[in-house]
C-alpha cells in the first residue's frame, strides 16, 4: 500500500488553498467535524480496506495497492 499526493498540481493547489481557508477541514464538505478534518475519516477507512485503490473524496490523496 502506498499513499501519494495527486499528480495534478492544479488540483493539489486548489485543495490545499481550501484546507488553509477551512482550517484543515475538507473543503469539499459542508460540515466541519473531526470526521472531515484532513485526512478525513472516510479516506482512513478506505485506506484500511485492502481492496480499495483510488482517490480520497477531494482528490488530494491517492491510495495504490
Amino acid at each position: 500500500m502506498k499513499i501519494t499526493v495527486n499528480q495534478d498540481e492544479a488540483v493539489v493547489k486548489t485543495v490545499r488553498e481550501g484546507l488553509k481557508r477551512t482550517g484543515g477541514y475538507c473543503p469539499c464538505r459542508l460540515e466541519q467535524t473531526e470526521d472531515t478534518k484532513c485526512m478525513c475519516k472516510e479516506f482512513k477507512e478506505q485506506i484500511a480496506d485492502p481492496n480499495f485503490e483510488g482517490f480520497c473524496h477531494c482528490m488530494l490523496y491517492y491510495k495504490s495497492i
